[in-house]
């Protein structure tokens, strides 16, 4: 095999991502010569949908083969729908709802809204048991804390969407739920012993392969009980488990190399060589990266062969993988899931603990928390009268914030942050007549006040939470539900 063949697998798989809404020359000359795909991030598809799918179509003319992938998983997470809200439900408000019909069909959607703009492989569901509430990373994107319950609607999430003919990437094996860290930024670890992994980290993923899953995203944690040294993506040990017992022969995608927990210790080039050692065949480099950086990973994959570090035979079977994921393919009629089921799986999706009072003349706040990277800066929640610096919470409410006003406060993950968790009390302990809107994890915590703790953001969320406020006397004019 000569350094051409050997440069060509190199590149075949690798899934960067570029800054901006048009394809780059130097990305078209890497596309042209066998780049295995793009994701999509924010900045791609920044433009909307036509922007997105001209895109698509420039990378597809540059390789055919090509994949193409975005995180859209509904709800919280979403690189299609950036100004408003989703308009279907995320996984948490999807389980809360608990109807696998609804879940299958809210995946079919996202498939087809996906097809419509040239997007081949979507990196999702999200296959984790979120059995830590204080999780900072998954949350609300997980389908809830019940393994067998989650494992049913990710089933159910992934028909949906390869019914469409996109890919889907079941993620973060072996598990994600049970962090207290975010591997964005460092590396965490899950200590529960193997049969806590396999009675609930892995059911899930077990569902989801048998389903025909056609991907599995790998996580940057380390689980003593398989591997004590090395995170899941650089682990051949922890990949061995997906392939070998729970029988997954599909692609391994790594989650992106240009996280902490991935590559803070060895520097992207080489820990890309070490997830294709361990058994990854499909690498997420990140967000806008120059072409600069991918010859660099070409270069440190080319040397790891020239050393015997990694075989031939496993970089060409990566390649091989990865070729193979055009072919899902797909024709189907595909309709959006109706309004009304919408909301109605929003509103009972929702839990309200205490009793609202009389909202009329209400303020609305929004707490303007810093969501976690991997939602990013999306719109959330009921438009805002006000919208709060967590950083200025300590002294008040703003001066522009009318006294004696009933108040409804939009708050993301208040159990994690006892900034904003003082805030609320602080309302409470003054008589302040006030109302707390949860859109993160279901609320843990109580400040004092009445709490609708709603499982995640999405447009069919913000509708049921207005509707609730309105009838408890909340006026609004026409169109103002997001």
């Amino acid at each position: 095999m000569s350094t051409h063949d050997v440069r060509r697998l190199a590149l075949q798989v690798l899934l960067p991502g570029f800054a901006g809404t048009s394809l780059p020359d130097d990305y078209r000359a890497l596309l042209e010569e066998g780049l295995g795909g793009i994701c999509y991030f924010g900045s791609n598809t920044a433009g909307g949908s036509a922007s997105t799918a001209a895109l698509s179509a420039a990378i597809a003319a540059a390789n055919p083969g090509a994949v193409i992938a975005v995180d859209e998983e509904g709800g919280d997470v979403s690189r299609l729908h950036t100004r408003v809200p989703s308009p279907v439900l995320g996984a948490a408000a999807l389980g809360g709802a608990g109807d696998l019909r609804l879940t299958e069909a809210v995946g079919r959607w996202v498939g087809h809204e996906l097809a419509a703009v040239g997007v081949t492989l979507d990196l999702a569901p999200d296959a984790d048991v979120n059995s830590n509430p204080d999780n900072p990373v998954i949350g609300t994107r997980s389908f809830g804390t019940d393994p067998s319950d989650v494992a049913a609607h990710v089933a159910a999430w992934t028909r949906g969407l390869q019914s469409t003919g996109v890919g889907a990437c079941a993620k973060h094996f072996p598990g994600h739920g049970d962090t207290a860290t975010d591997s964005h930024l460092a590396l965490p670890r899950i200590d529960v012993d193997a049969a806590t992994l396999a009675e609930r980290e892995l059911v899930p993923f077990a569902t989801v392969v048998r389903a025909g899953i056609a991907s599995v995203m790998t996580s940057h944690i380390v689980v003593p009980a398989l591997d004590p040294d090395r995170p899941a993506t650089l682990s051949p040990v922890v990949l061995r488990l997906l392939r070998e017992d729970l029988g997954f022969d599909g692609v391994i995608v790594s989650d992106a190399l240009d996280m902490a927990g991935a590559s803070a210790e060895h520097g992207i080039p080489e820990a890309a060589v070490l997830a294709l050692v361990a058994g990854c065949d499909l690498l997420c480099i990140g967000p806008d990266k120059p072409a600069a950086l991918v010859e660099e990973v070409v270069d440190a994959v080319l040397r790891a062969v020239e050393d015997d570090r990694l075989t031939r035979d496993r970089l060409a079977e990566a390649a091989a993988r990865v070729a193979a994921l055009g072919a899902l393919g797909a024709e189907v009629e595909v309709t959006e899931p109706d309004e009304r089921w919408l909301a109605e799986a929003a509103a009972c999706a929702m839990h309200v603990d205490g009793d609202l009072p009389d909202l009329s003349g209400a303020t609305v706040l929004s707490v303007e928390t810093t969501a976690n990277i991997a939602v990013g800066e999306v719109a959330w929640g009921m438009p805002a009268d006000h919208r709060l610096d967590p950083a200025g919470l300590a002294r008040g409410l703003p001066a522009e914030v009318p006294d004696g006003v009933p108040l409804v406060v939009q708050v993301r993950d208040a159990g994690r942050r006892p900034e904003v968790l003082a805030f609320l009390r602080s309302l409470a302990d003054a008589g302040r007549v006030a109302v707390v809107v949860e859109w993160g994890w279901p609320a843990t915590y109580d400040v004092g006040l009445p709490t609708i703790s709603t499982r995640g953001s999405s447009a069919p969320g913000a509708a049921a939470v207005t509707e609730l406020v309105r009838e408890a006397g909340l006026v609004r004019e026409a169109g103002w539900a997001t």
